[in-house]
């Protein structure tokens, strides 16, 4: 089948259809590019013979468009879309956006808050016993109890208060299948209790097969101690393979997840991405959703994470074991790029969320499982860590090698801790030779190794060494490439010294960040657990967590501290450390004295003035 998926009523009986099998409700505009998660699901269903429609950024305030296309035969499927409805909608300081990226024009205000609860009330509204199954970024990260920041409250698996019938946690593409098998031969969903990648609630707790009891939602709910428990236990069952089932009780039930789904083989993977996509948006919307131009000349290459950091959801959501395309499937999807009207020779991007792992850490992780107890790259790199750049350079040569195609760069997530591990230089250098497109973007996020240890990110001399190897490179080659670090404040661990000495660090390399993200505590990750409890669920120990506005607006400034708007918070932030030692005018000093200020700020107001 080709075309878009059918968006009215009208468009679904041109197929002939009476009913759809399955109606997908989803809080972003309609694209159909394998970069979308519901695309993939959608585009899934279809090719095993399943009748979808897709209805994108329904209007909530009534029940009308719910029933735009009848009650389907067998479900609906619900998501927010590519990204979580409260991250889209609000800054970290909690400050509404301005623009959402998954709508046409970048307009704000198509989707409610909490988008996944909304929607499934209101389809419960118009349809009370129709089958609801529920997924994506915002109920995978939920599917049991939550510090949800927002509210700062711990929030209930958001499959009871969503009210829907079964949640898909991970990337979906196996569970949606073996449910939509399992619902089109007559089976109710409420035996639906045994498959991976699924939480289900029940009052029958011998339907769990083998499980860890999790302390109890009001447990939880009432202590850190608890909370910081139950996490731990969550943390160390996100692996396929060793993972158990775990049950979170509540006054009148059990959630209970199932273990996770299995990774996907290559041949699955190429199979998802060779569907029928139309690879744009829908043509009904008149203006451009702009989150299509980050990805539309840009190539998946891979899934999974083993990098561990502590505030990235990706282990609980995609797991640790790498998954990759073959190289077929990858120079198959660019040569249709390539086929593109306003394609100017340019790939992006090939990767993923690192791009420069292509293949598990290690071999016994696919019949094994990643380590419980241990990480692979942290604190230091696993002796069983397979450290090889040679396949994803082969990739890349393939791909720079085809007609039509100027230029592949890579701008997805580096590891410079995994580049700087790899004897062979061959992959450093042709990075730097032909695969940057200007500046090469990495994430140390931190150089206090104080702080680094709880991001779970390596220590700040491998860092150094990494800048220095690259400017090396950049010489030997008269390149003039930039790095542009991304750092990050207020995470837990970090306070105003361990600001400072960030602060210091950009003194030293000359560079004032442009932008300065603080910490957001959102739900899944390690470091969020950190934030609310403060604890380290991993070893019980305490953890300095800055949650003061005013302290977390201090570390902010020391990051650009050479602006002058900074300059109050600059100062303030020295004194309360005891670093007076860094005001003055010595080249060690990060700002002036006061009144050497306040003359300068003058002078400067007077400047202005002239110019008006």
């Amino acid at each position: 089948m080709s075309g878009f998926l059918p968006v009215t009523y009208e468009e679904m009986r041109d197929r002939g259809w009476e009913q759809p099998d399955f109606v997908y409700v989803c809080g972003d505009a309609y694209v159909d590019h394998p970069s979308f998660g519901a695309a993939i699901i959608c585009r899934t269903l279809e090719s095993h013979g399943y009748k979808v429609c897709f209805l994108a950024q329904p209007d909530w305030r009534s029940v009308d468009d719910f029933k735009r296309f009848g009650k389907p035969r067998l479900g609906f499927l619900v998501s927010s879309g590519n990204i979580d409805s409260m991250v889209n909608h609000y800054t970290v300081a909690k400050k509404r956006r301005k623009k959402d990226a998954y709508t046409p024009g970048g307009v704000m205000g198509k989707r409610p808050d909490r988008a996944v609860i909304v929607y499934c009330n209101k389809i419960r509204e118009a349809y009370k016993d129709a089958v609801i199954l529920i997924g994506g970024i915002e109920a995978s990260l939920r599917r049991l109890a939550h510090y949800d920041y927002w509210s700062d409250t711990v929030r209930r698996s958001i499959l009871l208060d969503s009210g829907a019938d079964l949640l898909m946690y991970g990337m979906g593409e196996n569970s949606i299948i073996e449910i939509a098998d399992a619902l089109d031969s007559g089976l109710d969903v409420k035996y639906l209790t045994y498959l991976d990648g699924t939480v289900f609630k029940t009052k029958d707790l011998s339907v769990a097969y083998d499980p860890i009891i999790l302390p109890d939602f009001n447990s939880v709910k009432n202590s850190k101690k608890e909370y910081a428990k139950s996490f731990k236990i969550q943390y160390m069952n996100t692996d396929h393979f060793n993972a158990r089932t775990l049950v979170e009780p509540y006054e009148d039930c059990y959630v209970v997840q199932n273990r996770p789904n299995r990774p996907l083989t290559q041949q699955e993977f190429d199979d998802a991405y060779a569907l029928p996509y139309m690879r744009t948006y829908h043509p009904s919307y008149k203006e451009k959703v702009p989150a299509i131009e980050e990805v539309r000349f840009s190539l998946i290459s891979n899934r999974g994470c083993y990098g561990a950091c502590n505030f990235c959801a990706l282990t609980f959501h995609q797991g640790r074991i790498i998954q990759s395309r073959s190289h077929e499937s990858i120079i198959n999807e660019a040569k249709k790029i390539t086929e593109e009207e306003d394609f100017k020779g340019y790939i992006h991007d090939v990767g993923g969320p690192t791009a420069n792992f292509r293949e598990p850490a290690c071999a016994k992780q696919l019949t094994h499982g990643a380590c419980v107890n241990r990480q692979c790259l942290w604190p230091k790199p696993c002796n069983n860590l397979k450290v090889d750049h040679t396949d994803y350079l082969s990739l890349l040569q393939e791909l720079r090698a085809l007609p039509k195609v100027k230029k592949v760069f890579v701008r997805s997530g580096i590891r410079y801790d995994y580049l700087m591990y790899d004897k062979d230089e061959k992959f450093f250098r042709e990075l730097v030779q032909h695969h940057i497109s200007g500046q090469l973007k990495v994430a140390p996020e931190h150089i206090s190794d104080r702080v680094l240890d709880k991001m779970g990110k390596p220590r700040s001399g491998l860092y150094k060494k990494f800048v220095e190897k690259y400017y090396r490179l950049n010489e030997e080659y008269d390149k003039n490439q930039y790095l542009v670090p991304y750092l990050m404040s207020s995470h837990p661990g970090s306070d105003l010294h361990a600001a400072i000495e960030l602060a210091e660090y950009l003194r030293d390399i000359h560079h004032q960040p442009q932008q300065v993200q603080d910490f957001y505590p959102t739900p899944g990750t390690l470091s969020t657990a950190m934030y609310y409890t403060g604890i380290d669920p991993r070893d019980n120990t305490p953890v300095y967590v800055p949650k003061n506005a005013h302290e977390k607006a201090m570390q902010r400034a020391l990051m650009q501290y050479r602006s002058p708007a900074n300059y109050d918070l600059v100062y303030e932030a020295l004194t309360k450390a005891g670093r007076q030692d860094l005001i003055g005018f010595s080249k060690k000093c990060l700002i002036r004295p006061k009144t050497v200020q306040k003359g300068r700020n003058h002078e400067q107001k007077k400047k202005d003035h002239h110019r008006r």
